[in-house]
């Protein structure tokens, strides 16, 4: 195979980093726990639609035991959209489902979110109160999948006396 470039590993700037946590956190967040937060933010600048939300399907990909050779799990419903501020800051909004709001809501606090003088307050009042609640649903899911975790050496010992 000839190859006509290198690639370079390139390694991420922390901006770069913290855009990609936040755009994690904000598409799965529940979309109306996201909207009340952005409510809740008050006076934001204003924002042009350079794509309006738009549904469609992505192909998932899995792996065989999570490291191993790839293969197509399926398909799954994404909402993304686009939006400008009118300081010239783009941003993009991708999220599983189909809720055209959230994925507008997303691409505008990621356009503001590339803003110095915002970074800090969404950083406070939107994007780490999203993943201390999200940890705590992880939290409670683990706790009920512990609840009902049987220990099979447990039982196959004690059925042998």
């Amino acid at each position: 195979m000839v190859r006509l470039f290198q690639e370079r590993p390139m390694s991420p700037t922390p901006s770069i980093e913290r855009r990609r946590r936040w755009l994690s956190v904000l598409a799965k967040a529940p979309g109306p726990r996201l909207q009340a937060l952005w409510q809740a933010l008050g006076a934001t600048p204003t924002y042009v639609v350079l794509r309006r939300p738009e549904i469609g399907l992505v192909m998932v990909q899995g792996r065989i035991s999570g490291t191993g050779a790839p293969f197509c799990a399926g398909e799954m419903t994404v909402t993304r959209a686009a939006a400008r501020l009118d300081s010239g800051e783009m941003g993009f909004g991708y999220v599983g489902g189909r809720d055209t709001r959230h994925a507008e809501t997303v691409a505008a606090i990621d356009a503001l979110g590339q803003r110095a003088d915002w970074t800090e307050r969404l950083e406070a009042e939107l994007v780490t109160p999203l993943e201390r609640e999200a940890e705590a649903r992880h939290r409670l899911i683990a706790a009920r999948a512990a609840a009902t975790r049987v220990d099979f050496f447990t039982v196959a010992r004690e059925a042998g006396t």
